[in-house]
């Protein structure tokens, strides 16, 4: 019965054969003897007509196609001469023998029974139920993205398959009918609280201000966020431009601290709280900030000079020269959405906003935590601070001789700089408003 030859080349002998073609030619079509053909078209097998039969569409690699690839792989021919023939593109080859094994192990008939079973559908949808389903649902209450969920469930559980999903399932779950079991409800946990993207084409209208310094100044090791405590700043503006809530973010570890301005955003109010703000950070962590050309920021020759921290301004209309700025207010607004009235939230109602952030993962820390990149980098500062010090640290800052015991006063340190950074003894983030 041929056993040599494949579902696909039987019907397509058969096929061949109904068509009116000699079996002389489909035995040089097929590539076997004609006694081969002559048994193929006479009888089916008990066993082959239980067996499915998939022609795949044009744009996917047919059984033919993935038997000249393992020809091809067969003789070492590189896989671009492979796609040439083939007339595929060269990364298609490339996925589809990695996907099966590789050069040394790709087999055609595998590789075109695991297509098939991948193509089929309806698929059960992975968030159907279960753990994974519930772990997925507790972050997205939690206002996190269906990116960052993705990525730090494969960081908790590297060694758990059942426990890996891709954001865009997440997203075809909360935005497509039928798609797993979470609640609709979740969509609105997302940052936009929609399922589609809107162009953003605001243009804000900014007053001159004087004295400016602007960001074309400003030192190279700002730009490639190398050296921890370079900030950057905006205001959060409520309903009717009536109510303003103040950010500053550290641009390496992309620590949020939140000012509270109860009573107006006029330059003087920012100033005084921002002027608290850095009060609460040790030197290490305080270098320079970065602003829009806002008028709320008129002052800013003032608040250099009475803290000795420089003030850049961005070009006008460039909100990407605040990137790390700009993002966060994009994650600020889940927990402040446009079009309300900001001066509603307390200064603990912020410092709770903060914690939240500072305490979520973040693909550009490589899904670190914005708090454990600061109290990271701060203990690295230290203790290159520590070995640096002529003779030796001073008697308030005296190590033993070894490393065990000069990393864990670096530690000790770091947390006394964090609980300084962070403003109280709880450990929550520091939420600073204007004196007076």
């Amino acid at each position: 019965m041929a056993p040599h030859l494949t579902l696909q080349q039987r019907e397509h002998a058969r096929r061949l054969r109904r068509e009116g073609r000699t079996i002389r030619e489909i035995a040089a079509e097929i590539g076997c003897s004609r006694s081969t053909v002559k048994n193929v078209v006479r009888a089916r097998g008990k066993r082959e007509s239980s067996q499915i039969v998939w022609t795949p569409g044009p744009s996917r690699l047919s059984l033919a196609d993935r038997e000249e690839i393992s020809r091809g792989l067969s003789v070492g021919e590189p896989l671009r001469v492979v796609a040439r023939r083939l007339g595929r593109a060269p990364s298609t080859i490339s996925r589809e023998v990695k996907a099966n094994g590789g050069r040394s192990h790709y087999r055609a008939v595998r590789a075109h029974h695991g297509a098939y079973a991948r193509a089929r559908r309806p698929k059960t949808p992975k968030l159907v139920a279960g753990p994974l389903c519930a772990q997925v649902a507790v972050w997205l209450e939690q206002w996190w993205s269906p990116e960052e969920i993705a990525r730090r469930l494969r960081i908790e559980f590297p060694d758990d398959e059942t426990m890996h999903v891709s954001h865009e399932t997440i997203y075809q779950s909360l935005f497509v009918q039928g798609r797993g079991e979470l609640r609709r409800e979740l969509s609105r946990c997302l940052r936009t609280g929609r399922a589609q993207r809107l162009p953003k084409k605001r243009l804000e209208r900014r007053g001159q201000i004087q004295n400016m310094v602007m960001i074309s100044e400003r030192p190279a090791e700002v730009a490639d966020r190398a050296v921890p405590g370079h900030w950057e700043g905006d205001l959060i503006i409520g309903k009717n431009n009536a109510s303003a809530v103040g950010t500053l973010v550290e641009r390496t570890t992309r620590f949020v601290l939140l000012l509270h301005l109860p009573d107006a955003r006029e330059a003087e109010k920012v100033n005084q709280a921002m002027r608290k703000a850095i009060a609460t950070l040790p030197a290490e962590l305080v270098r320079s900030i970065t602003w829009d050309q806002g008028k709320e920021l008129s002052a800013h020759v003032a608040f250099t000079v009475a803290t000795g921290v420089q003030v850049y301004f961005c070009d006008p209309h460039s909100p990407w020269l605040r990137g790390s700025n700009e993002n966060t207010n994009g994650l600020l607004r889940q927990y402040m959405p446009k079009g309300t009235d900001l001066s509603v939230h307390s200064a603990e109602d912020l410092a709770r906003f903060a914690a939240s952030l500072n305490n979520r993962p973040r693909e550009t820390l490589g899904f670190m935590k914005p708090s454990g990149k600061l109290a990271e980098l701060v203990a690295i500062d230290l203790s290159a601070s520590l070995r640096k010090t002529p003779g030796g640290p001073s008697s308030s800052h005296k190590v033993a001789s070894g490393p065990t015991c000069s990393g864990s006063r670096s530690r000790e340190a770091a947390s006394t700089l964090m609980e300084r950074a962070l403003g109280n003894r709880n450990g929550e983030p520091r939420v600073v408003g204007p004196t007076g």
